[in-house]
């Protein structure tokens, strides 16, 4: 199965239709008065589709295990047509839509197995996705391409070219992502008053968001922290809270982190691991909805 280990935990819901055609009216009435010989078709493919959406796994290969929180089943009855939805939630790393297909596949599969006595003629006809929400379709909304960032390496060893950086460029690459591409990349020393220095130039020239990595651990040189923290005029405690969470469920050591946001001025801050992988995950937590504190500044603006 796709690893979906990097993914965080959303409200996901997905709603889905088929559709069973029948050959005449006597039919439909049969359906209508519960008159069919095999039985109620309604609660027959209700059941079955709240089977077929929790077992949806165990016969779609590639589908992975989840919790199903709220599954509906209704019907309508349209000229000679019986129209099935089913929709699903789910709080998971990844979505329902074909848990609703499969319920609603199944459902209109009872329906035609006990219509056929009596008309055979019946058919099933458009098993789709009639809507889905959660996950990263949603998240594309934030996705704002005019950010100017910058992106800070703290870090004496690189900063005198004794180690290549690859947090600061992995940060890149994943704002790249995000199609935000106007970034200045800068190393600097792990130096309270150099971070300080840099933070307010950023400011001044009215970036949007800055970015430093490294310097949020528990050495002596670490001060990003230190430094950072006294420009910021918004805490975002959640940002970092989220990070450090998202991080734990991973790496037990994630908790060490130290790291800060919020705003200074209208720039945005964050401070960020200095490793790689950590930096890496960070992103994943927090992009591409960080993006929505521009948003709601732009609202406030207008």
């Amino acid at each position: 199965m796709v690893d979906i280990t990097h993914k965080s935990f959303t409200l996901r819901k997905a709603i889905a239709t088929a559709t069973v055609k029948t050959s005449s009216a006597e039919t439909i009435s049969a359906i209508e008065n519960r008159t069919v010989p095999k039985g109620d078709i309604f609660e027959f493919s209700r059941a079955s589709a709240l089977f077929a959406v929790k077992k949806t796994s165990d016969v779609i290969p590639d589908c992975h295990p989840l919790p199903v929180e709220f599954t509906s089943v209704t019907f309508k009855i349209e000229d000679l047509s019986v129209i099935i939805s089913v929709e699903v939630h789910t709080i998971y790393k990844t979505g329902v839509e074909v848990e609703a297909m499969h319920g609603a596949s199944v459902a209109a599969l009872v329906m035609y197995d006990m219509l056929k006595p009596i008309d055979k003629h019946v058919e099933i006809q458009n098993i789709r996705l009639l809507e889905k929400q959660g996950g990263k379709s949603d998240s594309n909304k934030f996705i704002n391409s005019d950010i100017k960032a910058a992106v800070i390496v703290c870090s004496d060893s690189a900063f005198r070219g004794e180690k290549e950086d690859t947090s600061g460029k992995a940060i890149c690459a994943a704002l790249e992502k995000y199609q935000i591409t106007d970034v200045n990349y800068q190393i600097i020393e792990d130096d309270f008053n150099t971070i300080q220095s840099t933070l307010i130039n950023f400011k001044e020239n009215n970036f949007d968001l800055v970015i430093f990595t490294g310097g949020t651990g528990l050495s002596a040189r670490d001060v990003t922290p230190e430094a950072v923290g006294p420009l910021i005029d918004r805490d975002i405690p959640g940002i970092m809270e989220t990070a450090r969470n998202y991080g734990q469920q991973r790496i037990k050591t994630a908790m060490l982190s130290r790291g800060v946001a919020g705003f200074s001025g209208k720039t945005l801050v964050l401070t960020l691991p200095g490793s790689k992988k950590a930096v890496e995950e960070s992103m994943e937590a927090l992009f591409p909805q960080v993006l929505h504190v521009f948003q709601l500044n732009d609202n406030q603006i207008h």
